[in-house]
């Protein structure tokens, strides 16, 4: 895996305006792929109508999900899994996210990142080291890759909203608690939304906290 790799995938355009004035990258889940998260466009556009989504691919094809891709190899949700992957595939994402602002002629106060489980530790892990502050970051049934080397790595204090099922039985919902106690303690602006009996999934509510906090920080 390397930074020079060109991540691809599907795209909404803005509805309102002859250029966008933000961006919105999602990054999916392990197995997934960029149709999954881009269908959330659709609900971000009425709070959002001048804003431009991407939802590219991850680098890897994943081993047993047709059509589907990883950021990088995943088969526990143990720390030192976690902390090595995302640490090998963060300069592609972070690559990616340069290309388009350079794309759109856009400065990084006006680009988001939304992730979804292993997304979101990309979107964390990359997000919270660039050198810019972004518009936010909203992190959807994930966790917090390499808490112990974030502060010496921390770029800018980039506003983060974690969103978690409570039920989740994939990424259990104590790794968000984890997340949030890391990133107050690292003076990070970060709000939580737990969204009670849904599972490894995006909650009606858990959907309006994020259009909102977004709608905060680009509209």
């Amino acid at each position: 895996m390397t930074a020079q790799q060109i991540l691809t995938g599907p795209e909404t355009a803005q509805k309102e305006g002859s250029a966008p004035d933000s961006l919105v990258i999602f990054a999916h889940g392990y197995g997934s792929n960029g149709d999954d998260l881009i269908s959330l466009s659709q609900h971000f556009q009425s709070a959002l109508p001048r804003t431009y989504f991407v939802s590219p691919n991850a680098p890897e094809p994943c081993p047993g999900a047709p059509g589907g891709y990883q950021w990088f190899p995943l088969t526990s949700i143990s720390r030192e899994e976690r902390d090595a992957g995302t640490k090998a595939a963060a300069p592609t994402l972070d690559a990616y996210i340069d290309a388009q602002m350079e794309r759109f002629d856009l400065k990084p106060s006006r680009v988001a990142l939304v992730g979804f489980s292993q997304g979101t530790m990309m979107a964390l892990h990359v997000g919270l080291r660039r050198k810019a502050e972004l518009a936010g970051i909203v992190g959807f049934s994930g966790s917090l890759s390499s808490p112990g080397s974030l502060q010496a790595e921390m770029g800018a204090r980039t506003p983060v909203i974690l969103v978690h099922g409570a039920a989740d039985e994939v990424v259990p919902v104590w790794l968000v608690f984890e997340a949030y106690g890391a990133l107050e303690a690292l003076n990070v602006p970060v709000k939580r939304h737990i969204s009670q009996n849904i599972a490894h999934s995006i909650g009606p509510d858990g959907l309006q906290a994020a259009i909102g906090f977004l709608k905060d920080r680009l509209a």
